[in-house]
């Protein structure tokens, strides 16, 4: 089966719009939290994974056994989303020229007039169960995804964010047509049942640059809000936000009493910088913005000292002086391989990791933090990565989550590999020791991502023991584990913080909703939401959310 948008597979649906965040990786928020080691840090010290779990830890004291888990990758194939019929080895070679006819898909089992109930606005992210035929006359599953959205209010409704060509809900109907000029392909999807006023079962078709591609059945949510869900739990309050005036924001870093938010470009803005003063995290105050003409695809932040480090697409990573820290002050770029660009950084203790997706992972000695000088190259493709313990955990994209001795820098050398099958890509990931065990918390990304809880203790022999998802049509993002807790930055689904004292009952014991349709810029891009999120150890939790810029809330 061929089941991820990344698999490069002929004539695959595209993957989600996503901004281009730089050769096989998605957009991206930066990594976990490890304490600053600059002022105004917090405690000076690793990710603690002991006894003191902060809120609801309560009877979750475990003893260190567990039964392995299976892995199956994001995607579980539980057959046909929908009561409708599409079976694409009876496909008319004029398909591609019919997918607005109303009679393309057997509705004849469909519950139609419950469509009738279904909101004619909101932005929806779709789970697509394709089917296309093979020449043995079987069956090969494709799944993918696809975003769109109903305006109701004179705007444009869209899917990837390009305007429909056509959309008819009439009485009981649902017809959408849309199309994406930059990979050439047409879909029309056709409702079949609302099986609640915010979800949506029905059947699609798919063709590119004229040629039918697959079809099948799609269940779509409307993103905005589980049902029944209320806005918070368990305490999570929202204290402050402050909209950045540079693009969509992606990651935060904070030191020295305030937060530095990188953004990349979003529609008609650039990506950049913004800086505020959290002297008083309910009243945060914007000090500066910076965005440099041509180098602004700012995806990653951190700091040592009086060093800011922003990961950038266009040159590497960008060092900063913020000695003054409501005023950073450009001090030089410093490029990574032959690609130009870094997606992530990481600082630990006196090393500076920069993740360059195409060339490695850069490693550079902070002697002098405002002059890093390179030390090695770990060759491999990655995204994120984490330290602990005298190991390099990294977050390998479609290459699976590796482990690194890096005890001897003039000696890398690999312990280990956790690969996920069907194509998984490994996107973050924090690590802590419980019940005598190291566990990582390794989370992926694009729709179906979820947290996975392994004991690397043996790097050589990781094994799955929990998991944590949420929706299907959602992706994950960001994580940092504090305590017994792990908060979770999870796109539309907001921010999920879960107990993890035994990490086989991963039990999420509070929330906030962040994604609210009404705010400016949305779009129906399944990355979108809630990017970043940062616990400097001073009791509040900063985070960056894509509209509503840096949200503050306070640490459980």
């Amino acid at each position: 089966m061929c089941l991820s948008p990344l698999t490069g597979c002929d004539d695959d649906p595209p993957s989600p719009s996503t901004p281009d965040a730089g050769p096989d990786a998605g957009s991206d928020a930066g990594p976990h939290e490890t304490p600053d080691a600059g002022p105004d840090a917090g405690p000076n010290e690793g990710p603690d994974a002991g006894p003191d779990a902060g809120a609801d830890a309560g009877p979750y004291v475990w003893d260190g056994t567990y039964v392995p888990l299976e892995e199956h990758g994001d995607f579980d194939d539980n057959g046909a989303m929908a009561a409708c019929k599409f079976d694409p080895r009876n496909v008319s070679p004029t398909i591609c020229n019919e997918l607005d006819r109303a009679d393309l898909f057997d509705l004849s089992q469909c519950d139609m007039p419950s469509l009738g109930a279904l909101p004619q606005e909101g932005i929806y992210q779709a789970d697509l169960r394709g089917e296309r035929a093979l020449p043995d006359g079987g069956i090969r599953i494709v799944p993918f995804s696809a975003g769109f959205q109903l305006r109701d209010n004179g705007g444009t409704s869209t899917m990837y964010d390009q305007p429909l060509l056509k959309l008819d809900m009439e009485g009981d109907r649902f017809v959408l047509q849309g199309q994406q000029t930059r990979t050439g392909f047409v879909m029309n999807m056709t409702g079949c049942a609302a099986k609640s006023p915010n979800i949506l079962t029905g059947c699609f078709a798919y063709c590119r640059r004229g040629q039918f591609s697959l079809g099948g059945t799609f269940e779509a949510h409307r993103v905005a809000r589980q049902e029944a869900e209320p806005e918070s739990s368990g305490g999570l309050e929202l204290l402050s936000e402050h909209r950045v005036s540079t693009g969509m924001a992606v990651d935060v870093h904070v030191t020295k009493g305030h937060a530095y938010v990188v953004s990349i470009p979003h529609q008609d803005q650039l990506g950049g910088l913004a800086v505020f003063d959290v002297s008083n995290p309910r009243n945060p105050l914007r000090t500066t913005s910076i965005s440099l003409p041509g180098d602004n695809f700012w995806n990653s932040v951190w700091a040592k000292d009086n060093a800011l480090y922003v990961a950038s697409s266009a040159s590497g990573f960008v060092v900063y002086d913020i000695s003054q820290p409501a005023e950073p002050l450009f001090v030089r770029s410093v490029p990574t391989g032959n690609s130009g660009g870094a997606h992530t950084v990481l600082v630990h203790d006196n090393w500076l990791f920069a993740m360059d997706p195409i060339s490695g992972t850069f490693v550079y000695d902070l002697t002098h933090p405002l002059d890093p000088v390179l030390r090695t190259v770990i060759p491999s493709g990655p995204h994120d990565s984490f330290v602990y313990e005298g190991r390099l955990y990294i977050s390998d994209s479609s290459d699976g989550y590796a482990i690194f001795d890096i005890t001897n820098m003039d000696d890398v050398r690999e312990l280990g590999r956790f690969v996920r099958p069907n194509f998984g890509f490994a996107h973050h990931n924090a690590v802590g020791t419980f019940a005598g065990k190291t566990i990582a918390f390794e989370g992926g990304e694009f729709p179906g991502s979820h947290v996975r809880a392994l004991d690397v203790t043996d790097p050589a022999n990781i094994v799955k023991i929990g998991t944590f998802k949420m929706r299907r049509v959602t992706s994950m993002h960001n994580l940092i584990l504090r305590g017994n807790l792990l908060y979770v930055a999870w796109y539309h689904e907001g921010l999920r913080v879960l107990n993890v004292s035994n990490p086989t009952q991963l039990r999420q014991v509070a929330h906030h909703h962040v994604f609210r349709e009404t705010d400016p810029l949305r779009g129906d891009n399944v990355f979108e939401g809630l990017f970043g999120v940062r616990i400097p150890g001073d009791g509040y939790v900063y985070t960056a959310e894509s509209s509503r810029g840096l949200m503050i809330f306070n640490e459980l």
